[in-house]
């Protein structure tokens, strides 16, 4: 390949949409353009450095790569520094304390309605047994509580959170962002790495409700399991989604 041709990746690709990466330029495709439309304004609206928009061409947008690694790989161990972690969290907060974007995020009740249909979902189709998913389902039902809302990404997984030098370079993936709960945010952003969630709190700097922060990880996990497995990715690799479930019900046990 000659030095002046880029060469086209794949980054994810699915029945819903796909990204692709050509040289330092990213091409999001989507047929929800609505999607899309909530994606640029929370960049535009964001108190965080967020990928440049370089053109938008329904159903493509191209933005430009950020500086930097990501912070983790759910499934792998980190090797960022706990000020790195940390460095996030202030992140979070930062973003959370920002005036609210225009329109609304899911509602406790539409959470509640969920679980219930992916619960049933994953029993009646033998996913998971059934003493796993009642136990993660009472934890998580923790999290479906009245919440004041701010600023969420509503997505921030540790891929989407790039650092350099312990610092936060750019945050990506805003299709999610919404109104919503700050410990949602915090719970997606130690999903899988929650032996990190001291180290973030700790950048955070406010008093948070950890049983909510775990509940909302047992929520995450139950709520993507259905959609990861029907759109060819594996919830049950090593430090993903059913890990999360398994660990969690597994320290109950040992109590």
């Amino acid at each position: 390949m000659s030095a002046d041709k880029k060469e086209v990746k794949v980054v994810v690709a699915h029945q819903d949409c796909a990204t692709l990466r050509v040289g330092d330029v990213f091409l999001k495709i989507d047929a929800d353009q609505t999607r899309t439309d909530v994606e640029v304004e929370a960049m535009a609206l964001a108190p965080l450095p967020t990928p440049e928009v370089l053109w938008r061409k329904p159903p493509v947008l191209a933005i430009a790569a950020v500086r930097g690694t990501p912070l983790a790989r759910l499934g792998e161990p980190s090797t960022a520094s706990p000020t790195a972690w940390a460095a996030a969290g202030a992140a979070l907060r930062k973003l959370h304390d920002a005036p609210l974007p225009p329109w609304p995020g899911p509602t406790v009740e539409k959470v509640a309605a969920d679980l219930e249909h992916e619960c049933d979902w994953l029993v009646s189709n033998d996913v998971l047994p059934a003493e796993l998913v009642a136990h993660a389902r009472s934890v998580g039902e923790v999290a479906l509580r009245p919440w004041t809302p701010v600023f969420i990404h509503g997505d921030l997984q540790v891929a989407h959170v790039f650092m350099e030098n312990d610092e936060v370079t750019g945050v990506i993936d805003w299709s999610e962002a919404a109104q919503g709960d700050a410990l949602f945010d915090l719970a997606i952003l130690t999903h899988g790495h929650q032996e990190h969630l001291g180290d973030v709190l700790a950048g955070y700097g406010a008093d948070v409700e950890t049983d909510v922060v775990r509940g909302w990880w047992s929520l995450r996990s139950l709520l993507a399991i259905r959609w990861l497995l029907q759109h060819g990715f594996d919830p049950f690799d090593p430090g993903c989604e059913v890990d999360v479930l398994k660990t969690a019900y597994a320290s109950s046990i040992s109590r």
